[in-house]
């Protein structure tokens, strides 16, 4: 498992043009999940749903905006999964438009596709503990997404007042900026590698810390985790390479204990390889 896969060459692939393909990044991503995910039929899919976007509003941003609305949430019944936030089919786009439930990223990653499809472009929003889409009009009017609760369209000003109310704090507007399309999926990549962390799952861990290496070669987070999660699945060698390149680029603290341990441990288990 730990050379080359098909999935893990279709995301280097997207990761390679400019501007990244959302639609195609995140669901090469899903295919390490599921290995028999063919693309083209989720492509379609989002290609249907745009059609019947322009259907119901051939031009104009806010009617548009309210066709994409209704087309997926009230006609699909596109929503968040409040029942099972944390199950990671919620991060794969194929599950996403299969089941038609997902969390902030994904069901805003929908719109996203759906909404350029039919020729209206948005822009993800890192916002604070959530995520949401963004319009931005010529004249800098915009209007803000939340496609986890029905695509519930909102002010500037009312996501400033609605963190404020939350978290007690004023927001910092930087929040309300459009993130690339690289951000929003080492985002996606991030939600998945806590949840794979909480459960103990080190082939998730793995996988997920690779693809955040394809994303930003130099994260050294990701490549203790990728070296930590092989030790644990008996990749000697590929847990080895990942380590001791992690040791080499930080200053010994109490944080590399674990990783000078396992490395320990794995050269005791039998000679490394070159």
């Amino acid at each position: 498992m730990f050379g080359e896969s098909p999935a893990r060459a279709r995301f280097a692939e997207a990761l390679r043009r400019d501007p990244v393909p959302l639609d195609e990044a995140a669901l090469a991503i899903a295919a390490e999940d599921d290995a028999a995910l063919e693309p083209e039929v989720y492509l379609t899919r989002l290609e249907d749903l745009a059609a019947r976007v322009r259907e119901r509003a051939p031009s104009g941003a806010a009617s548009m905006l309210r066709a994409i609305r209704d087309v997926l949430h009230v006609e699909e019944g596109f929503r968040g999964n409040e029942a099972d936030y944390y199950d990671p089919r919620n991060s794969f786009l194929n599950h996403v438009l299969d089941r038609r439930l997902g969390i902030p990223i994904t069901l805003s990653l929908v719109w996203m596709e759906v909404a350029r499809r039919a020729g209206l472009r948005l822009q993800g929003v890192g916002f604070p503990g959530h995520f949401l889409v963004k319009y931005q009009g010529k004249g800098g009017t915009e209007v803000f997404v939340d496609a986890y609760h029905g695509g519930e369209m909102l002010s500037a000003e009312e996501c400033a007042a609605r963190h404020h109310a939350r978290s007690g704090r004023d927001l910092d507007r930087r929040y309300l900026e459009g993130v690339s399309p690289r951000q929003l999926l080492a985002r996606l990549l991030h939600n998945l590698r806590r949840i794979y962390a909480e459960r103990k799952e080190p082939v998730g861990s793995w996988w997920v810390a690779d693809r955040l290496l394809l994303l930003a070669p130099g994260q050294l987070e990701a490549l203790r985790e990728r070296g930590l999660a092989a030790a644990r699945l008996g990749g000697v060698d590929a847990a080895a390479r990942d380590l001791e390149e992690y040791l080499s680029k930080v200053p010994r603290t109490a944080d590399t204990t674990e990783v000078r341990a396992t490395l320990a441990r794995l050269r005791r288990s039998r000679p490394l390889s070159n």
